[in-house]
């Protein structure tokens, strides 16, 4: 048997299957694609999960939580690995050297898990409250600093309406409980009627 005289398995290859050339094949007139319909014509392509102008099913079901785009720089370390490195001193590039890392992470953060029982120094790593609490039992630091509170928002104080003020005999009243404005319309009306009053016994007497 030489290179230039392999050939492939009897039944392995078969010819090409020749689509609307007549009906013969099987697949002649529509080719297979059916009688009409967008996907008979040329051209007659729609995206991936397009179904007709109907709510797709990517937005139909629910979505829950918040999956962060930066969750894979940052990786998670055990106390059960900080107790196995045989360094006391623990910076990213000692975890990522020790394999406890994957090369690609910009960061990492000691969680609770395992135990550790041995004095360890980390530096430029975040730790949580509880591994903050081991290290600091089994004698180690951590330059990590310690979460502050956030301080409670202060209630917003409410603006009282200002009185507005009015010109002076405006809204005063007298002992009577009128005002000295509507006095001084009603003596401005009999004022009126008695000079209309005069000028009728006038005209009477002419």
């Amino acid at each position: 048997m030489e290179l230039n005289t392999l050939k492939p398995a009897r039944g392995a290859k078969h010819a090409r299957r020749r689509v609307a050339r007549g009906v013969g094949s099987g697949l002649g007139k529509t080719g297979g694609r059916g009688h009409k319909g967008q996907k008979a014509r040329s051209g007659g392509f729609h995206k991936i999960g397009f179904e007709g102008g109907q709510m797709p099913l990517q937005r139909r079901l629910p979505k829950r939580g918040f999956n962060s785009a930066l969750r894979g720089d940052i990786a998670e370390v055990r106390l059960s690995d900080l107790e196995r490195l045989k360094t006391d001193k623990i910076d990213l590039a000692a975890l990522r050297q020790a394999g406890v890392v994957p090369a690609a992470a910009k960061g990492a953060k000691v969680i609770v898990s395992g135990k550790l029982t041995r004095k360890v120094i980390l530096t430029g790593i975040a730790v949580s409250k509880g591994a903050r609490a081991a290290i600091d039992g089994a004698g180690g630091s951590t330059d990590a600093p310690i979460p502050q509170p956030k301080p409670k928002p202060q209630p917003k104080a409410v603006r009282q309406p200002l009185a507005e003020a009015k010109p002076d005999g405006e809204g005063k009243r007298d002992a009577g409980g009128e005002s000295r404005g509507d006095a001084a319309t009603k003596e401005k009306r009999a004022g009126k009627k008695e000079d209309a009053g005069q000028k009728a016994e006038g005209k009477k007497g002419k």
